[in-house]
């Protein structure tokens, strides 16, 4: 008799083992915080949740619970008409010290294209705004912030398109602005929307510019993660680690999507 081959990834059934094998209450639990700056992407779905309820006051509570130095949203403003900001972000402000990188021409969205990059500590040094080919209307936001703890990060915070040819497109632009000016270390977060791994993933263009591409992280759908569709990407080797889902009993609740995070140490850089 022939053993069974498993049929998905070997990276997401272990994150479903070892999900499994955690108690809820493990997730209260406060974790000793690691030295770097954490960073942070969250596809908030425009503040409704798995229970279809609309909750932007759930929705901040979770990105209190990440705690991050600088995160990424994704979906923060309604997508047609005018678009408009569904976050308090003045409480927000108030609660965590995150304030949003501007963005020019946006009187009443909170970003671009809903993408939103929000901030605790530094210096914004240069924002621009990305329009992405495709069939919808995509974009990226790129910020380049001076960090606290010393040094420069551009972020580029982008969600890609449900179509795999226009994933494959933005994944092109994105490259190209990288290599435009790579001499500074970048860090591509948010929703690429891409859950094909191997040679069939339509990012497989971002390794000219980011490298190989860390291993992918199931953050969705939130309760119970099986595809890998929100993606922290650096272009230099070994300034992120500990690239994880935050897995808590809200965050299951307040949107489809999982938030994912990771840190950033610049010292291998500055080396």
């Amino acid at each position: 008799m022939h053993a069974r081959k498993d049929s998905l990834p070997a990276s997401i059934l272990a994150s479903i083992r070892s999900r499994k094998k955690r108690l809820d209450a493990a997730y209260t639990e406060a974790r000793p915080r690691s030295a770097g700056t954490l960073i942070a992407s969250y596809n908030v779905h425009k503040c409704i949740g798995t229970d279809r309820r609309f909750d932007p006051e759930r929705t901040s509570r979770v990105i209190h619970e990440i705690g991050a130095d600088v995160i990424a949203l994704q979906e923060a403003d309604t997508r047609f008409g005018e678009r408009t900001g569904i976050l308090d972000l003045g409480r927000l402000e108030r609660e965590t010290g995150l304030i949003p990188v501007p963005v020019a021409g946006m009187a009443k969205a909170h970003g671009w294209h809903g993408n939103v990059v929000l901030f605790k500590r530094g210096l914004v040094h240069d924002v621009h705004q990305v329009k992405l080919p495709g069939l919808e209307p995509r974009g990226a936001l790129v910020a380049e912030i001076e960090l606290e703890q010393g040094g420069v990060l551009r972020i580029i915070a982008a969600h890609f398109g449900l179509l795999r040819h226009s994933r494959a497109q933005q994944a092109r632009t994105l490259v190209e602005l990288i290599n435009d000016r790579h001499e500074m270390p970048t860090i591509l977060l948010g929703d690429l929307n891409e859950w094909r791994l191997g040679d069939r993933s339509s990012l497989n263009t971002l390794q000219s510019a980011f490298g190989p591409l860390p291993p992918a992280v199931p953050s969705f759908p939130a309760g119970l993660p099986l595809l890998a569709l929100d993606r922290i990407i650096a272009n230099r080797k070994g300034i992120i680690s500990q690239v994880e889902a935050h897995d808590t009993p809200l965050a299951r609740i307040a949107s489809d999507h999982l938030p994912i995070k990771a840190l950033v140490d610049l010292s291998p850089v500055a080396a």
